[in-house]
């Protein structure tokens, strides 16, 4: 934590994280009239699926991995949201198998408003997360803005035959969760004053964390498909995992894991718009339980910020892979599986 933890800085904001994104029916509307782009044959992933970062083939055994991401401040402390901002970007490079190599600062800060020695602060945590991760930075850009927000443009490497995309699901593989859920609930209930000192930081702890450890970890496994949690929530992303894979998906409520006091706050109130906003743009592409009420519901369309990885592995190397994420300390959770009924949809059991 910094110096500067006097700051309330989600008090500049009026949405936090990833869930100031623009919402999945309206972004999803927007795409549609862009204008086709040009055939690359060197392009391997690219807006198509909605996939977590673009890759391009520079050569037969390397391919470059592109991501941007940024946003509004998600806890008070400026270390923390810069480490958080970090991870956040970073993950996606880990999400399609990549390496992470370099990376470009995006500020956008209210300089005559807010010390400079907060943006300092930000920068800090993340330059830090960057070494962790093994990043070079190599410069940035900044502007003058009445909110501030911050990310990274992240650039990373893979092999073109080690691509992990969000639609290569199969039928019959077992969907393994890397971090748990709840996010959104929990930090909005930080900008009501809401959660204790060690509860804001066991949630900054979880945001914090490269989801480094649980991509290498997965190398060696028969990975059909990944893509990292973030603002779209846990349904959101798996179900851009099932139309671009066509695949159903089913998953078990009871075993998706949640922070402490999710349900509690939920039911308090503490709900963002950006999880409802979740839950209407799915709401016709799931089937929910009778038994699960509609806190229930938006929790699992919880709009969530630097998420852990939710990946689709075989069926016969599942339970290997769950015992050896939690052996490397990962908060790794069994979820459900892919089926071969509804194509393009969910079944929350």
């Amino acid at each position: 934590m910094s110096t500067t933890n006097k700051i309330k800085l989600t008090s500049y904001s009026t949405k936090g994280g990833c869930g100031c994104k623009i919402g999945p029916a309206d972004l999803s509307e927007v795409i549609k009239s862009l204008p086709t782009a040009i055939a690359n044959p060197n392009l391997l992933v690219g807006i198509d699926t909605s996939d977590d970062a673009g890759v391009y083939k520079l050569s037969d055994e390397l391919a470059l991995v592109q991501t941007v991401d940024f946003f509004t401040p998600i806890v008070d402390d400026p270390y923390s949201f810069g480490q958080v901002a970090a991870a956040n970007a970073i993950s996606d490079i880990y999400a399609m198998g990549g390496k992470p190599l370099t990376a470009l600062n995006i500020v956008a800060f209210p300089i005559r408003t807010l010390d400079k020695q907060v943006l300092a602060e930000i920068l800090r945590g993340a330059g830090d997360k960057m070494i962790e991760a093994g990043i070079t930075l190599v410069g940035g850009h900044s502007i003058d803005d009445n909110e501030p927000k911050f990310g990274l443009a992240v650039t990373g490497l893979v092999h073109p035959q080690k691509i992990r995309t969000n639609a290569g699901a199969i039928p019959g593989d077992k969907l393994i969760l890397t971090k748990p859920i709840g996010v959104g609930i929990l930090t909005t209930s930080i900008k009501k004053d809401r959660l204790t000192e060690d509860e804001v930081l066991r949630v900054t702890q979880v945001m914090a964390t490269l989801n480094k450890t649980a991509a290498e970890t997965m190398e060696p496994f028969e990975v059909h498909a990944c893509t990292d949690v973030t603002g779209f929530g846990l349904i959101g992303h798996s179900l851009e995992m099932a139309k671009g894979s066509k695949v159903g998906i089913r998953i078990i409520a009871n075993d998706v894991p949640l922070l402490p006091r999710v349900r509690e706050l939920a039911e308090e109130g503490f709900v963002p718009g950006g999880t409802k906003n979740n839950f209407s743009h799915v709401q016709n592409s799931i089937t929910f339980p009778d038994t699960l009420d509609q806190i229930g519901q938006w929790i699992l369309c919880d709009a969530v910020t630097s998420g852990g990885l939710l990946i689709s592995v075989a069926g016969d190397q599942a339970d290997e892979l769950l015992s050896k994420l939690k052996l490397a300390g990962v908060e790794a959770s069994m979820i459900g599986e892919t089926t071969i009924e509804h194509p393009g949809h969910i079944v929350v059991i």
